[in-house]
């Protein structure tokens, strides 16, 4: 009977902190569709992807047209010359492929470059969450952005409006 009544007690007391504790949902995406810095910081990443897509689209545009060259002359062509045309259409396709590797790929020029505009501004609204969650009390403070799984957010949770205020403050 004694351990029943700790039980209860226990299952009371967690019921009461988990009650007791304050939670904050933002948007981020929000959040950053609503800053200046972030819009130029994408237009510039989208810029330097235009221009990267540019470049690597040039090049396998020169690697299709010596396939064509080939093609046509490869009735013509010793088969040594034919090898030779061959080597240098996959070296292209290779360097090719590697440039595109080197402006796309997870630890390339686009990925350092939006590290580099975007992660100051993502700090910043951390930054601002977290003096926010300290001065109000909260426990939690929840993104309920596109790729969250929050599927419902009571609007009077929803501080987005008010971390966005406190950064145009800054």
């Amino acid at each position: 009977m004694k351990k029943l009544v700790y039980i209860a007690l226990f299952v009371i007391s967690c019921i009461t902190s988990v009650s007791a504790q304050k939670y904050a949902f933002i948007d981020v995406e929000y959040i950053l569709n609503q800053m200046p810095e972030y819009s130029e910081a994408q237009k510039q990443l989208n810029d330097l992807a235009d221009k990267f897509q540019k470049e690597i689209e040039a090049k396998y545009t020169a690697i299709s047209k010596k396939e064509n060259e080939l093609k046509q002359e490869e009735i013509l062509l010793p088969p040594a010359t034919k090898a030779q045309r061959q080597a240098e259409i996959d070296q292209m396709r290779q360097e090719a492929q590697l440039f595109q590797q080197q402006k796309f790929g997870v630890n390339g020029d686009l990925f350092a470059k939006r590290k580099e505009l975007i992660e100051p501004i993502q700090n910043k609204i951390y930054k601002e969450v977290k003096k926010m969650s300290d001065d109000k009390g909260y426990d939690f403070v929840l993104d309920k952005g596109a790729n969250s799984n929050i599927l419902f957010v009571d609007p009077k949770y929803d501080k987005s409006d008010y971390v966005l205020k406190q950064l145009k403050q800054e």
